[in-house]
């Protein structure tokens, strides 16, 4: 098992060797000097986002970054309750502060593609593993098709490995201030039981130790050049460079797919509390654009996605 307990520090103090698993927080040198150069290292606390979001309100300039051995009332979408024994998981939240041009309220979601984006080339790059970004915000391996729950119904089990979550402030109309945070699963033993087929651990996968320290810093990496993307230009051109990127990186889009919604996650016309059809792109907003049995495109703004049989 990796050591449960290290000292709370910032990034600026004296190197130390770290073994895979524990956090070294000097080594955020890379990023220091950066956006993303303040991060704050924490053994426990109740919710990442949380303590940001407070932070936010109070003024925090952007660019804080916290980090977490174990969040005590972490939660995902939904307020769904998000946990992880210590030394298991890379949780950490990071403040943006948009300007309102290139990003108003409406493209909020684009944070979370590229939070997703960064994630996985992380990954990719500490522990040779590409995960997919799973529409609207879960990392994942992709799995086999097979029976669903009741046993009828062709499913796509995909792993999942990483959860997003991004909450916004806003002021008069204009987004002052985005928190995205991130569950990534990094150090399991083993998988349990009743997440057996349905999450997955980087170590796992992976057959090796995860470094945590190495990977955040390659996160925060990628998510600074894809949100410098993001600022770029009121016109949407950088914006669209993600969604291009995110698009090619996609779990969801060329499959068909069952959407469990409610009315106020459809923007098109559509009183069911379900949809089904293939998930054909996302719009300029992230939105997932689902094309029915009858040619009817739908645009969903969020909802739990179940990814079927392949298109």
């Amino acid at each position: 098992m990796l050591p449960a307990h290290v000292r709370y520090r910032y990034c600026r103090c004296v190197p130390a060797e770290h073994e895979p698993g524990e956090f070294d927080s000097p080594h955020f040198g890379s990023v220091a000097g950066t956006r993303f150069g303040d991060v704050v290292w924490r053994d426990e606390i109740g919710s990442t986002n949380t303590e940001l979001l407070d932070r936010a309100r109070s003024g925090a300039p952007e660019g804080k970054v916290l980090i977490a051995d174990l969040q005590t009332a972490g939660r995902g979408r939904r307020g769904r309750r998000w946990t992880a024994p210590p030394g298991t998981s890379l949780m950490m939240s990071v403040l943006l502060r948009p300007p309102p041009g290139p990003l108003p309220p409406t493209r909020a979601a684009l944070v979370t593609l590229a939070v997703g984006l960064a994630a996985a080339d992380a990954c990719e790059q500490v522990c040779g593993i590409r995960p997919l970004l799973k529409w609207p915000n879960d990392l994942v391996i992709a799995g086999p098709a097979g029976p669903d729950a009741d046993g009828h119904g062709a499913v796509r089990h995909d792993r999942k490995l990483a959860g997003i979550l991004a909450e916004s402030i806003s002021t008069q109309g204009l987004l002052s201030a985005v928190v995205v945070g991130m569950g990534l699963n990094t150090g399991w033993p083993e998988v349990p039981a009743e997440l057996e087929g349905v999450a997955t651990s980087l170590n796992l996968e992976s057959g090796a130790p995860v470094d945590r320290t190495l990977l955040a810093r390659r996160v925060l990496e990628g998510l600074e050049a894809r949100y410098e993307l993001l600022c770029r230009a009121a016109d949407g051109t950088g914006a669209a460079i993600v969604l291009d990127e995110a698009r090619r990186n996609s779990a969801t889009l060329g499959h068909r797919v069952r959407v469990s919604l409610d009315a106020t996650t459809v923007a098109s016309a559509n009183d069911a509390r379900s949809l089904e059809g293939l998930a054909s792109d996302l719009d300029a907003e992230g939105r997932l654009l689902i094309t029915d049995d009858v040619g009817t495109v739908h645009t969903v703004a969020v909802g739990d996605v179940v990814h079927l049989r392949p298109a």
